[in-house]
């Protein structure tokens, strides 16, 4: 395989544009291919949010050495930013980078990534052949190029999990899907002559929820008739909202901390355990049939928000040797560090390379859709991961076997003995029951944004 041909990431997002950062310090070149018409696409949706943690936490290190080269000012390391502001202070001048905007193209939706001349059952010479990446522009035309490494960083934003608790789609709600939001919407800013006004039904247990929960209050001060309910699928409020001032980073206590006000005032109708079933058009409303506590329940809404997190969509790799673990679709070496069945609150230890490598040689899955269905991705964790990888495809094992990985404690999650852990897990805030004490700064849902029906992820971007 030449070595001249380029390292390929997908999205270019946080974790896509440090990947990029990370292989021109290497002395590579890379091929960016970011599907929306901006960097930072899915960024963009949750823009209006605030992350947990400070500046100081978002920006990767080799992003922030080629930043330094030029006129880029820094944003106050102690300050908490907007999506937006991630994508305007650090994403955005990142990617006009002259040794990195050459290799970007926007609107480039990949659809299929290959070995050329090989289908997946094809070995003689197999880990010799260039990768192929097809794909389709903002006009739809069809482009292909050659690379000699893969690193998708494309994350799980546009794969939103549905409402149904056993991951499917409850009846009827496709067909009202356009009253149907999912991830974080800006209700009370760009949204809000939607929701003003309006019965709105919140389903979900993590951040994501109580962001969406707490915008739609917000919203209801201006627009009182405006009425919330917010439906979770266990009954463990209390470890959903707690950490509180034994959190090391407060805008995500504090978050938990204004939801618990709001339920003991009486601002919100709270549903727990509580599980949809079918949705059908009540006249102008929308009909919501379920099992509140185990009891058949029903209430009429004019919207619903979905925040239920997201999963990875594998669907351009068929022809890729993948190795998936059956339960997180994460790599099997990652995944019982991150499975929230397994583990009580803790640290997921660091990982790179070793952790998220695959039979298919040269090819890597980072940032938020390495994690596949598990609710407790970091941005801080993916910067390290990318690190890891391309000093790996470098040819610099040691540096790749290096990881190594510090992040704020936070009290939102405590020790929960393993029998317990499952169940916790779906009740949990930021760190989805189980897996970490510790947590950075936004759930990059290119980064960003899952509970998995499991809890959120840390960030309030997530």
């Amino acid at each position: 395989m030449s070595a001249e041909l380029p390292i390929a990431i997908i999205g270019a997002g946080p974790v896509g544009l440090a990947a990029a950062a990370h292989v021109v310090e290497r002395g590579l070149t890379p091929l960016i291919l970011e599907r929306g018409r901006t960097v930072g696409h899915a960024v963009r949706h949750w823009g209006h949010v605030h992350v947990f943690s400070p500046w100081s936490f978002n920006i990767d290190k080799a992003a922030r050495r080629l930043l330094e080269q030029r006129t880029w000012i820094a944003p106050d390391p102690d300050a908490l930013p907007t999506g937006n502001a991630l994508i305007d202070d650090y994403l955005a001048p990142l990617a006009a980078h002259p040794a990195i905007a050459p290799h970007l193209r926007l609107g480039a939706e990949v659809v299929s990534v290959n070995r050329a001349g090989y289908d997946k059952v094809m070995s003689p010479g197999r880990d010799e052949a260039p990768f192929r990446l097809r794909w389709r522009d903002r006009d739809g035309r069809d482009h292909e190029a050659l690379a000699r490494a893969v690193i998708d960083a494309s994350g799980t934003w546009f794969t939103p999990n549905p409402l149904g608790v056993d991951g499917l789609a409850v009846r009827g709600e496709r067909a009202v899907a356009d009253r149907i939001a999912y991830g974080i919407p800006d209700v009370a800013g760009t949204a809000a002559a939607t929701y003003a006004g309006k019965r709105v039904l919140v389903v979900g247990s993590g951040h994501s929820a109580i962001n969406v929960v707490l915008d739609l209050l917000a919203l209801q001060e201006s627009a009182p008739e405006t009425k919330v309910t917010w439906a979770v699928r266990r009954d463990r409020i209390d470890r959903l909202l707690g950490g509180g001032l034994n959190d090391q980073l407060p805008a995500r206590g504090a978050l938990g901390l204004a939801a618990k006000k709001a339920i003991a005032d009486g601002r919100l109708a709270m549903l727990a355990p509580y599980a949809a079933e079918q949705i059908k058009t009540d006249g102008a409303g929308l009909k919501v049939t379920g099992r509140l506590g185990g009891q058949p329940h029903e209430l009429t809404v004019d919207r619903i928000v979905v925040a239920t997190g997201f999963r990875p969509d594998l669907s351009p790799f068929s022809e890729l040797r993948l190795s998936v673990d059956p339960i997180m679709e994460a790599p099997p070496a990652l995944a019982p560090l991150i499975d929230p069945n397994l583990h009580s609150c803790g640290t997921v230890p660091p990982h790179g390379v070793v952790e998220l490598t695959h039979p298919e040689a040269g090819f890597y899955i980072v940032g938020s859709k390495s994690y596949g269905r598990a609710p407790t991705f970091l941005m801080a964790t993916g910067y390290e991961q990318v690190r890891s990888v391309v000093a790996e495809i470098a040819g610099d094992r040691e540096a790749a076997r290096n990881v190594q990985l510090a992040l704020p404690e936070t009290g939102v999650c405590s020790a929960t003995p393993r029998a317990a852990a499952a169940e916790d897990a779906a009740a949990s805030g930021c760190c989805g029951g189980p897996p970490k004490v510790r947590q950075d700064a936004c759930c990059a849902v290119d980064e960003a944004a899952k509970d998995a029906g499991k809890g959120g992820c840390g960030s309030q971007a997530a």
